[in-house]
């Protein structure tokens, strides 16, 4: 594990969705795959910048063309795609561990997603996870990299950024949340304050610590 760090002033724990708290990378593929055949884009193009952003950031990047109309109807499309395949979503390993140390710790959590509500909720429930506070790409004006989502987050949970950890597996959602002011806990051999290989070893480094 890297960047061992203190986290005794940690008052929340901020937790991306897709690939962090639930395994729903294949499927979020499958939908890119099938949504750029539609569209005559390169599928390689598209997954390469499409993980952990707003499906409109991604369809403004590789259809720059498209106007207001097309491209809403285009992330529209995307986000369909994704509703009803819930086939091999799940939750990602040590997901339930971690949280039932920062619930017994009293330590409060959010779930912030580029994906809307009607996604987030489908696939948290496919997982088993309930979430106290959710925010949704629908619930602010720029997504990831962006910070307000990650802001928005802290403020309903009444806790100020630096004592918030931002738990990331997309370089974009790290972004988000060292603008936010945030620590940020890196999966997927992304950098960050804490680099992890799975959500076990965040409960780990959460677990002994004193508490006032």
């Amino acid at each position: 594990m890297e960047g061992v760090m203190d986290l005794s002033q940690v008052r929340a724990v901020l937790f991306d969705m897709d690939g962090t708290l639930v395994t729903s990378d294949a499927a979020v593929e499958r939908a890119w795959a099938t949504w750029s055949d539609e569209y005559c884009v390169d599928v390689a193009e598209v997954l390469a910048i499409a993980h952990g952003s707003p499906a409109e950031s991604t369809v403004d990047r590789v259809l720059p063309h498209l106007d207001e109309l097309a491209r809403a109807n285009a992330a529209a499309r995307q986000l369909q795609l994704q509703y009803d395949d819930l086939s091999d979503v799940e939750a990602a390993p040590g997901a339930a561990e971690v949280i039932a140390v920062i619930e017994r710790l009293g330590i409060r959590w959010a779930v912030v997603t580029s994906a809307d509500r009607q996604l987030a909720k489908a696939r948290l429930g496919a997982a088993g996870i309930d979430a106290p506070v959710l925010v949704t790409i629908e619930d602010i004006t720029r997504g990831k990299p962006d910070p307000q989502g990650y802001l928005r987050a802290a403020e309903l949970l009444e806790t100020a950024p630096e004592q918030c950890v931002v738990v990331e597996d997309a370089s974009v959602g790290i972004q988000a949340g060292h603008a936010a002011g945030a620590i940020t806990a890196a999966l997927k051999g992304l950098s960050g304050d804490l680099e992890l290989t799975d959500l076990h070893q965040l409960a780990e480094l959460i677990a002994p610590r004193p508490r006032e």
